[in-house]
């Protein structure tokens, strides 16, 4: 296996994060949370010569999941994750389309599995550990991978703020809960992708996130 890359693809109104991450050497690839533009995301990778095998979901909101059912079917890829929390999300993704004016209809998502704590999910030789943080969203996952020092956030943390928590699903001491207890324990050196906006360090936060002062 070569190296890991990551692409990040802005996609929705939202400009949503959608992440490429590929091995450098075969060409497989993942996607995570493709929200929609979904003719994009795969021009994307075929500019890349990458076979997306699998699609990665973080949570069930449709700036990150609206998208995917329609890049299942197009790629014949997988759909992994979110955790089972978020379902009641997923099996309306059609009707929250409507209400934030996609112009390609969102569709339900169904997936090929659920994720829960401790689940590993994987590229090739490139593994990721599933940690399960609610908060932004009940069944709320991200992707820790250790070796390369990374992680795919989500909604959970974001360079200078944290997810939303007046969502349906949303509680905001739980999403300070997960921080606390899933995320700063990664560590400081840590990098991550967001969900929207620049990323950052997990130490960068810890000490200068408004949000993080006292946990």
């Amino acid at each position: 296996m070569g190296m890991l890359q990551a692409g990040i693809i802005p996609v929705t109104p939202f400009q949503q994060n959608c992440t490429l991450l590929f091995d450098a050497d075969t060409k497989q690839g993942v996607v995570v949370d493709p929200g929609g533009d979904v003719d994009r995301i795969i021009e994307v990778a075929a500019q890349q010569s990458v076979t997306i095998t699998e699609i990665w979901i973080t949570h069930g909101h449709i700036d990150h999941a609206g998208g995917a059912d329609e890049l299942r079917e197009k790629t014949g890829a997988s759909v992994i994750g979110p955790h089972a929390d978020d379902k009641p999300l997923l099996e309306v993704l059609d009707t929250r389309g409507a209400a934030f004016g996609y112009t390609v209809p969102a569709r339900k998502l169904v997936p090929d599995q659920f994720l829960n704590e401790g689940d590993v999910v994987a590229l090739g030789d490139h593994r990721f550990d599933v940690l399960h943080c609610p908060g932004h969203a009940p069944g709320h996952v991200i992707f820790v991978n250790r070796d390369m020092n990374f992680t795919i956030m989500g909604d959970v943390l974001f360079n200078g703020s944290i997810g939303r928590t007046d969502l349906p699903g949303g509680n905001h001491q739980q999403l300070l809960d997960s921080i606390r207890d899933k995320v700063l324990p990664l560590g400081d050196e840590m990098g991550f992708i967001c969900g929207h906006g620049p990323g950052s360090r997990v130490g960068d936060e810890r000490r200068s996130n408004p949000f993080l002062q006292g946990l």
